[in-house]
């Protein structure tokens, strides 16, 4: 059998459409149900889409571009999935912490859930895009520049 150069590219387009069809079906849609603890898409959607402004936020410090998403952090429970795209490549998914549903305060961040930044070189960020998927399965998305997200 010969190499077709087309063939070949078709079937990594497919390989890839397979790849993110898998994905999708790997996340499940929950119970809507309002649990007054804003753990539902329900509950946090329209906070999050009211408060885009806020997902993330970018400090230069001790030489490096900190990247905070604490606001999604604090919204996780009505989330599935958080990516992040960085000067127009390709996105990355962050994986987010546990929702602590068993608690009082169930959007919490603790300690054991880590810091919610990531550290890249000084300067280097420039744009910056997120997508949510909320645990309905909807999605939710924002773009900003470096200088609208800069912290002093």
């Amino acid at each position: 059998m010969k190499y077709n150069p087309l063939n070949g590219a078709l079937a990594l387009v497919v390989a890839g459409w397979g790849a993110a069809i898998a994905a999708q079906e790997a996340l499940q849609a929950e119970d809507q149900t309002p649990t007054g603890k804003f753990t539902t898409a329900a509950e946090v959607k329209p906070i999050l889409e009211a408060t885009r402004a806020n997902w993330v936020a970018l400090r230069d410090y001790n030489g490096q571009d900190l990247l905070y998403v604490t606001h999604l952090w604090a919204w996780r429970c009505g989330l599935k999935q958080m990516k992040v795209s960085l000067n127009g490549g390709a996105f990355e998914v962050w994986p987010l912490p546990p929702c602590h549903a068993q608690t009082a305060a169930p959007n919490a961040i603790t300690e054991a859930d880590g810091l919610p930044y990531r550290g890249f070189a000084s300067g280097s960020v420039a744009t910056v895009v997120v997508e949510v998927t909320y645990d309905d399965l909807s999605k939710g998305s924002g773009q900003w520049g470096r200088g609208e997200i800069l912290m002093p």
